[in-house]
C-alpha cells in the first residue's frame, strides 16, 4: 500500500527541461502530502520542493525557487516537478515522497513513509 511509481528522469544541456512525474499505485486512496527530494553522490539527500495535498501550498528549496514547479493532479493521484532552466548542479538522483500527514518540516526525509524509485536527471553540455 502507498507505492509510488516516478518516471521523467534524463540527460539535458544547461538551460533545458524536464517533467517528473510521480504516481500512487492502483487501489490507493485519497492523496497525501507529498515533496520532491535529491541526492548525489556523496551528498546528503536535500528537499527540492513539496506540495500539501489538500491545500495545494508549496514550498521551494532556495536552489530552485523560480525554476522549478510542483503540480498535482487528484484524478490521476499523480504527483509533477516541472524543472525549467536546468544547471549542472541540479544533477542527481530525483526522489519522489508521500505521507499520509504534513507533520514538520517538509525537509527532513524521515518526514515521507512511501518513496518512488528515484530517476536520474543529469544536466550537463
Amino acid at each position: 500500500q502507498g507505492q509510488l511509481v516516478e518516471s521523467g528522469g534524463g540527460s539535458v544541456h544547461p538551460g533545458g527541461s524536464l517533467r517528473l512525474s510521480c504516481a500512487a499505485a492502483d487501489g490507493t486512496s485519497g492523496w497525501w502530502c507529498m515533496a520532491w527530494f535529491r541526492q548525489a553522490p556523496g551528498k546528503e539527500r536535500e528537499g527540492v520542493g513539496e506540495i500539501h495535498g489538500v491545500r495545494g501550498d508549496t514550498n521551494y528549496a532556495d536552489s530552485v525557487n523560480g525554476r522549478f514547479t510542483i503540480s498535482q493532479d487528484h484524478a490521476e493521484k499523480t504527483l509533477y516537478l516541472q524543472m525549467n532552466t536546468l544547471k549542472p548542479e541540479d544533477t542527481a538522483m530525483y526522489y519522489c515522497a508521500a505521507s499520509t500527514t504534513c507533520r514538520g518540516p517538509w525537509y527532513v526525509p524521515s518526514r515521507y513513509r512511501f518513496w518512488g524509485q528515484g530517476t536520474q536527471v543529469t544536466v550537463s553540455s
